[in-house]
């Protein structure tokens, strides 16, 4: 995985932390444990962003320099949200967050209160993390355990076991904007992985298309194309849309669903009123293995 990709470890969350100060019914995800997960510069920024016209004007420079990039952070979390709730409620699973950050999925859900979860990073950003916890809440929880790992050259399945995660567990397992910063074998050691995992798990991802990260078709992601794919070369893996039900089909994995963010944003940004792009060079699938 691209060493770059710890660096992306907090930004998801500090913009669902920024989102908290717009009023109930305009902001895309209600999470209170964000801002407090953040380093001390993020939170000076979520802070500061309290002032409508700061907030607002953080967020059309983001949307000026990466057109729809905004609204992804906190609806791609909200899906995630909805689905590993709606399984939860039907049968009992185990969680596992691969390339988690410093995501708070274990505890701004409720339908994980009693639930195990394995959060899996790299050591900088799991070490972090273990920091921010144990400031936030004094140790933690019983229910979580943070793994850390080189998704290149470590296999996932042992290291998981070493922190008492069992195979054959049913298993809701979370890859969000971790995809495009594997390298082949990064990709390849993961997927096995999920070839082992027990019918009825289930499986979110999101990806970057790969006419995107080839150059081939930016999708009017120019400046996100320029800096992370040629200046920083940290997207390295994209898959073709049309090609994902064959891919995963591979690894007994069956599509349920595949959106893209125009489709997320008609569910989670329209019923708030406001007006922000959609991205088209990212898409998010749910799977069920067989």
């Amino acid at each position: 995985m691209s060493k770059k990709a710890a660096e992306t470890g907090s930004g998801p969350t500090a913009a669902s932390a920024i989102e908290q100060n717009f009023p109930e019914g305009k902001r895309l995800i209600n999470d209170d444990m964000a801002r407090r997960m953040l380093p001390f510069g993020d939170r000076i920024w979520v802070w500061l962003s309290r002032a409508s016209w700061l907030r607002d004007w953080l967020i059309g420079m983001s949307e000026k320099s990466a057109p729809g990039v905004w609204m992804i952070f906190p609806c791609r979390k909200r899906y995630i949200d909805d689905k590993v709730a709606e399984a939860a409620a039907e049968e009992s699973l185990k969680v596992v967050n691969l390339g988690a950050g410093f995501d708070t999925l274990a505890f701004r859900l409720p339908a994980l209160e009693t639930v195990q979860v394995w959060e899996v990073d790299q050591p900088v950003n799991i070490d972090a993390k273990r920091s921010r916890l144990k400031k936030i809440l004094g140790e933690i929880p019983a229910r979580l355990s943070l793994v850390s790992i080189d998704f290149d050259h470590q296999e996932l399945g042992a290291v998981l076991a070493s922190q008492g995660y069992a195979a054959d567990t049913k298993t809701f397992f979370i890859l969000e904007a971790v995809t495009q910063y594997l390298t082949e074998a990064g990709i390849q050691k993961t997927l096995d992985f999920l070839a082992q995992a027990r019918a009825g798990s289930r499986l979110v991802f999101t990806y970057v298309r790969k006419d995107f990260i080839d150059g081939k078709d930016i999708h009017g992601g120019e400046a996100m194309y320029k800096r992370l794919v040629l200046k920083d070369k940290s997207w390295l893996f994209g898959i073709d849309p049309e090609e994902v039900a064959d891919f995963l089909g591979q690894y007994g994995w069956r599509v349920v669903e595949h959106l893209g963010y125009e489709e997320l944003a008609e569910v989670y940004v329209k019923p708030t009123g406001r007006k922000l792009e959609s991205l088209a060079y990212e898409r998010v699938v749910y799977a069920e293995k067989l």
